[in-house]
């Protein structure tokens, strides 16, 4: 008798809660790992369910701490491979890495491609991953990548709240298409922050292109990581007219005191997904689920069915 394709969903240790609704979304169990360290700090991972001929997919975000996390994927991954896995899929909600994706200076190199290397080397037969920092990311790997992006969810979120007179801000030059996605599903004008940035991490707020004087605004970023350039952004719309200031984001990195900043900051709302785990309990912001969303990816691709058709 002809029995069906195995569908089989493992979790790293970086965002087991993520995982966990992943596979509830879908209506199985989490598969059996132990993730342990030995006593000089190398990762043992042991597999301990058989995975021979089945579709398996990994979810493993490549946050903090990044090279535990990634280390720990491309370990697991190895393990399936050798397991005689049918297809191994790396799920990796947050591509660490991703901003190191080209040459800013003479002998810089470009991580992003390392750790696509490294993924497809590991035995990664597929990436699935959500709102790349640069979308030619893609093209770094010689296997299939879903891209999948989280703007439906935060939308939906927006359009609930039934704003008036708002305007969608892009937060930089470098954001202005994911600001213009977002402003079309809401049916909003879109307006740009032009900003320098004199060194790494500190960002200078210069002005404001398009109009926000009386108007209640959503920026919107790929990341927040020390949560500087949203905060004085925000700080510049206010100064410029705008009557409330909302903030959303897909990948609450929050490095160093982003979350203190964020709370003193004027910013009403500051909404973001659970790509990346926190414990923001009691601050202002709000975090909305991917789960769903990846659960369906997962699903149309152990069926073989299409997952642009999520977007349409």
């Amino acid at each position: 008798m002809y029995r069906a394709k195995k569908l089989q969903i493992f979790s790293g240790t970086a965002n087991m809660e993520l995982s966990t609704e992943i596979a509830e979304h879908i209506g199985v169990s989490l598969g059996k790992a132990e993730i342990k360290r030995f006593s000089d700090g190398e990762i043992n991972i042991y597999i301990g369910e058989s995975v021979r001929g089945a579709n398996v997919f990994i979810v493993q975000p490549i946050c903090y701490p990044a090279n535990e996390n990634l280390m720990e994927l491309l370990i697991m991954m190895d393990a399936m491979k050798r397991a005689s896995a049918k297809s191994i899929n790396a799920v990796l909600p947050y591509y660490g890495y991703a901003r190191q994706d080209r040459k800013t200076r003479a002998r810089d190199p470009i991580t992003a491609k390392l750790v696509a290397d490294l993924l497809t080397t590991a035995g990664a037969d597929r990436v699935i991953t959500m709102d790349l920092h640069a979308g030619q990311i893609q093209g770094f790997f010689d296997i299939p990548v879903d891209h999948l992006k989280s703007l439906p969810i935060l939308s939906n979120y927006f359009r609930s709240k039934n704003l008036t007179d708002a305007v969608v801000v892009s937060p930089d030059m470098g954001g202005v298409t994911r600001a213009r996605e977002l402003a079309e599903r809401l049916h909003l004008p879109i307006a740009i922050i032009d900003k320098r940035r004199p060194e790494p991490n500190v960002a200078e707020v210069m002005h404001i292109i398009g109009n926000v004087e009386g108007k209640t605004v959503i920026m919107i970023d790929d990341i927040i990581d020390t949560a500087g350039t949203i905060s004085q952004g925000a700080q510049a719309l206010l100064e410029h007219g705008a009557k409330e200031v909302y903030a959303c984001c897909t990948h609450p990195v929050l490095s160093g005191n982003a979350i203190k900043r964020l709370q003193e900051s004027p910013i009403k709302e500051i909404v973001v997904t659970n790509t990346i785990p926190h414990k923001l309990e009691g601050t202002k912001i709000k975090v909305l689920s991917v789960a769903p969303l990846i659960g369906d990816a997962i699903i149309r691709i152990h069926e073989e069915l299409s997952v642009s058709k999520l977007f349409d």
